[in-house]
């Protein structure tokens, strides 16, 4: 659907139906900010949620026998 189409149908429409429109277009605008704002991360905000075991860099077992 062009912007003419559009702007036709909407032309046609009697007064409290354009009100109508105008509510909803301005609703889906409002939604879309809403859904394009993001949040920034918090620095720290998962400390004590990731744990790396002290033997992280070791030589894993599987390994062992290639390695020799």
């Amino acid at each position: 659907m062009d912007h003419m189409q559009l702007y036709t149908k909407i032309n046609s429409l009697p007064g409290d139906l354009k009100s109508e429109v105008n509510d909803f277009i301005d609703f889906l605008m409002s939604k879309r900010k809403k859904e394009i704002k993001k949040k920034k991360p918090i620095f720290g905000c998962a400390k004590g949620q990731i744990y790396i075991s002290p033997d992280f860099d070791e030589p894993l077992d599987d390994f062992k026998a290639s390695m020799k």
